[in-house]
């Protein structure tokens, strides 16, 4: 049900079998269930042949939460996709602390930090230098 394409992770909700197996492994939480019911059929809903209906329970976890009726699918960001202007939570920032970055920006801020500390000056190394000298006699 989750594939990648053209570098995105893409969730096909038709074949998600609500296992929660993806939510489980992935190592930064970014996974979350949300549920659905076949019908638009309020949780707490009664009916005149059946007795009512218990509140809804609290919830503990997406991962360890099951309500019979509702089909849990797995939620991720899709940074916005639908929006021409990008990721609403970038733009919304007050600290303007999220930017949205692609492969040639991390290429880029790679190259030029190796660029840095190639050209970085170590001071003295002649103590180094002195010590490995000693140790190969």
């Amino acid at each position: 049900a989750i594939t990648r394409v053209d570098g995105a992770v893409q969730l096909n909700e038709s074949l998600c079998v609500s296992c929660k197996l993806c939510g489980i492994a992935c190592p930064f939480g970014a996974i979350e269930f949300s549920g659905s019911r076949p019908l638009d059929i309020p949780a707490n809903a009664n009916t005149p042949k059946a007795p009512p209906a218990p509140p809804a329970p609290a919830r503990v976890s997406t991962l360890l939460d099951w309500v019979p009726g509702i089909r849990a699918i797995a939620v991720k960001c899709d940074l916005c996709s639908f929006d021409e202007q990008g990721p609403a939570c970038v733009r919304m920032c007050p600290t303007k602390a999220l930017h949205l970055v692609d492969n040639t920006d991390i290429a880029r801020v790679s190259k030029r930090k190796r660029e840095l500390t190639f050209n970085t000056d170590f001071g003295d190394l002649t103590l180094f230098q002195q010590a490995q000298s000693g140790e190969a006699k």
